[in-house]
């Protein structure tokens, strides 16, 4: 049994040796322990106990680098220990306990060696408090503390501390129902006010380190609810420092991230309603008493809480009860009262900044309101309101956006964001289909007001598309709508949709809807080459062929089709058969490299499609086959149609390979009629149904006429293969005589070159001259008259090859050796260069007698 005087020596001693040892620690806690157990009968003990804890706040030694992980179970042991001191019922130890727990914290600035011993890692305490568990120790001790405020203070503030430092500790305090006893300690009498700064500094690092939705849960009951009611609404109506007004943003975030919750009881609570009315304030006036005392200085921190409760209208939308108090406070009023642009705050003075923010998420929270109060919209006028605004836009009257913050991106200095928030509530609007709405926006002239925009402004991506999406919305379905439109400034934009999938989809809903079946309109639209931007966007997205499919009734539409050229000169013929070969492709169909028939029973079956009758499942009257459903799933039916319009013969731009693939096309109706004929026959098997005789023979006839369709479109893909090769062929051997006339001619000339070399050079070719002489002279008679004169035909002492007459053709010397007709002719100045070509003169100037060329 220890005594008091024992004690004192044996503390006095641990103090001399370094009482932070991690060795020692057990002993010191065993110590604490034997001094807890007395502290009620010996208050003596209590200053002892406050010292062994300051010093057990410093940093640990240690002798040797793995003691660390050696003593680390015990140190968490004993940390542990130190935290259930918290019930020893002594201010004084409870107090110094949570400032020990405060100090391992903060950065030690002892020496890193004393004595020869080495201070523990910078973290290591830190680790250890988080792995024994005292932070839930702590939460429980909040019991035990009813009307002890400094300690409580001091207990928030080491919460405050583990709860920043990890997500375990934050684990630990929301299992000990962290989160809903801080909600219940912040109504609490406290002058200072830091006990509720503490405990929503708790509730924050909750919210962002630990469990979302388990610190809602347990804040989404009754009693936390009307805790956090009770302080915000003090901060509200009694705060009037920056901090109070800091504090109350802050309530108000945590109270927006519990209505996210639609469990949670806001309106049971009230909660809701004032929230309602302090968002109302003071654009509209309430009958709300509370709302008096209420007076904002419009400084910053009013700003954020205004901006909050924009949110918190937003986020309160996931309980559909919350809409009769946004009924009854005049929410959708308020929110216009916002959105006129040329209104200026009656009763309050938000600077420009400011106001342009408001503006803009008033509008961003319209477009979660307007649609689910569409009564108030109508009773606010709310089209004309937006139609205004968006006149207001198109205005170029030097207006320069200061604010805009996220909701501005990219329309600083502009109205831009202001013209993209209010076409994307416009489209909000008018996609809802209510024919009162929609007829209302038509009568204020919003078709004409919509494309002026579109044609005016040079809007973003997003602008365009909401443009697009508000138009086909009016005009779907009422061709008076679609006559009113002018389609060229639609077509003038169509190629941003080109890389854009959200803006390819509005046009593809615009063209659908204001377009088609509009005969005035598809006849303006061709005249602005809607068929041709159409086929542009076709050769990258195949989404486009349904409305080439539709416009081939209007016959001006085959004549274009037929005038179309692609980025790489393909007709839309050509286009055609690649998108047919391609589907074919994806499906799976069967065929050979030339693009022709293989199977011949089924010669259009995809790979989805079953063709074994053991697999094939009976399906009910009502539901589509396999077969049929491949006629809505791809494009082949739609290429089909298109064919049929345009022609299948005479076609431009096609090779044989192209028309194989088009005698396949030419036959798919009848391909496909007798594909679902079999399936029909299949099923029959299927379902051990045997027809009678008529409809057996019937069959029978449908497959074998289906079957003769299939030869003969292969004997024609076989002619058209046949005629190709023989074109091939032909082609092939007219190269070939090319070749040899090339070589023949290479020959004939090599010979004559030769020839002449010969006549030149050859001694015995020269004597050949005398041969010929005599049989020429041997071959006149013998007859002669006297009294006749003979001229001799040859010039004499010429020692030539050829017969030289009074006029001779003489092979002269090849022009590459002597540079042309036009080369100089004066030899006696000029020499032939060595690397060859015609001769060059010597002297720098012209010969005499000589003319120079230009």
């Amino acid at each position: 049994m220890w005594s008091v005087d024992s004690y004192t020596v044996f503390l006095f001693s641990l103090m001399i040796n370094t009482l932070q040892l991690l060795k020692d620690l057990p002993e010191v806690f065993k110590v604490l322990s034997f001094c807890a157990d007395k502290a009620n009968d010996h208050p003596e003990y209590i200053p002892a106990m406050c010292d062994i804890l300051r010093i057990c706040g410093l940093p640990f030694l240690k002798e040797k680098s793995s003691d660390e992980m050696k003593y680390a179970p015990v140190v968490r042991e004993a940390l542990s220990q130190m935290g259930l001191l918290m019930r020893v019922p002594c201010a004084e130890v409870q107090l110094q306990t949570c400032a020990s727990i405060i100090s391992s914290f903060k950065q030690s600035k002892h020496k890193h060696c004393v004595d020869g011993l080495r201070l523990a890692s910078p973290g290591y305490k830190v680790q250890m408090l988080e792995q024994c568990g005292i932070a839930e120790t702590l939460v429980l001790s909040l019991a035990l503390l009813e009307n002890q405020l400094e300690v409580k203070l001091r207990v928030l503030h080491a919460l405050q501390m583990l709860s920043i430092a990890s997500e375990v500790n934050c684990r630990l305090i929301l299992k000990a129902q962290g989160a809903s006893k801080m909600c219940s300690i912040m109504t609490e009498q406290d002058p200072s006010g830091q006990l509720l700064f503490r405990a929503s500094e708790v509730l924050w690092n909750l919210l962002e380190k630990g469990n979302k939705e388990e610190v809602t849960s347990q804040l989404s009951s009754l009693d936390c609810i009307l805790s956090l009611k009770e302080a915000f609404l003090n901060q509200l109506f009694n705060g009037f420092r920056q901090y109070d007004l800091q504090l109350r943003n802050d309530l108000l975030v945590i109270i927006s991230l519990i209505a996210e919750n639609p469990k949670a009881p806001l309106i049971e609570s009230g909660l809701a309603k004032e929230l309602v009315s302090s968002f109302t304030f003071p654009e509209i006036k309430s009958q709300n008493p509370l709302l008096r005392s209420l007076k904002l200085s419009f400084n910053y921190e009013d700003y954020e809480m205004k901006k909050l409760l924009f949110n918190t209208i937003v986020v309160m939308l996931s309980d559909p009860c919350a809409l009769q108090l946004f009924k009854e406070g005049s929410v959708l009023l308020a929110l216009f009262y916002h959105v006129n642009p040329s209104k200026k705050l009656e009763k309050c003075c938000w600077s420009s900044v400011q106001q342009q923010e408001l503006q803009l998420q008033a509008l961003a929270t319209l477009v979660s309101v307007a649609p689910l109060m569409l009564d108030d919209y109508l009773s606010c006028q709310g089209n004309t309101r937006l139609l205004l605004l968006l006149e207001w836009c198109a205005e170029q009257d030097g207006y320069f956006g200061q604010g805009h913050s996220f909701h501005g991106t990219g329309g600083r200095g502009s109205k831009k964001a202001q013209l993209r928030y209010c076409l994307r509530l416009l489209r909000t609007m008018a996609s809802l289909a209510n024919e009162t709405l929609n007829q209302d926006l038509c009568d204020e002239g919003a078709i004409t007001q919509l494309l002026a925009a579109y044609e005016e402004d040079a809007i973003t991506l997003e602008i365009t598309t909401d443009i697009q999406l508000i138009l086909s919305a009016l005009c779907e379905d009422h061709l008076h709508r679609k006559e009113g439109l002018e389609p060229k400034l639609i077509a003038g934009k169509f190629y941003s949709g080109l890389g854009h999938n959200k803006l390819i989809i509005s046009t593809v809903d615009c063209v659908w809807s204001c377009i088609v079946g509009c005969d005035t309109t598809e006849d303006l639209f061709l005249e602005k080459g809607g068929v041709f931007l159409l086929l542009d966007l076709l050769e990258v997205k195949n989404l486009f062929i349904y409305f080439v499919v539709l416009l081939c009734d209007n016959p001006r539409t085959v004549s274009l089709i037929g005038a179309w050229r692609g980025w790489a000169g393909h007709t839309a013929a050509r286009l055609l058969v690649q998108l047919w070969k391609e589907e074919e492709r994806e499906l799976g169909v069967k065929r050979d490299h030339h693009g022709g028939i293989v199977d011949t029973k089924n010669p259009i079956l995809s790979a989805y499609q079953g063709k074994d009758p053991e697999s094939l499942e009976p399906l009910p009257a009502d539901k589509p086959s396999a077969a049929v459903m491949d006629v809505m799933e791809n494009l082949r039916a739609k290429i089909y149609s298109i064919f049929c319009k345009i022609g299948f013969e005479d076609l431009p731009g096609l090779t044989a390979a192209d028309y194989v693939t088009i005698a396949i096309i030419r036959r798919y109706l009848d391909f496909k009629v007798g594909e679902v004929w079999d399936e029909i026959t299949r099923e029959l098997e299927a379902e051990e149904v045997r027809p009678i005789s008529p409809d057996v023979e019937a069959l029978q006839a449908i497959a074998k006429a289906t079957e003769d369709k299939v030869k003969i479109a292969t004997s024609e893909q076989a002619e058209l293969l046949e005629k190709q090769r023989q074109q091939d062929l032909h082609k092939e051997q007219l190269l070939y005589s090319e070749i040899k006339f090339n070589h023949k001619q290479q020959e004939l000339t090599t010979k004559s070159y030769e020839h002449f070399l010969a006549r030149t050079s050859n001694y015995k070719i020269l004597l050949s001259r005398k041969k010929q002489e005599e049989s020429i002279e041997s071959s006149k008679t013998e007859i002669k008259d006297d009294e006749s004169i003979f001229h001799p035909t040859q010039i004499a002492g010429l020692h030539v090859t050829n017969f030289c007459g009074r006029v001779i053709t003489v092979d002269s010397t090849p022009t590459h050796l002597t540079g042309g007709p036009l080369a100089n002719t004066e030899l006696a100045l000029e020499r032939v260069p060595i690397q060859g070509g015609a001769p060059q003169r010597l002297t720098k100037g012209p010969p005499m007698g000589s003319v120079p060329v230009r």
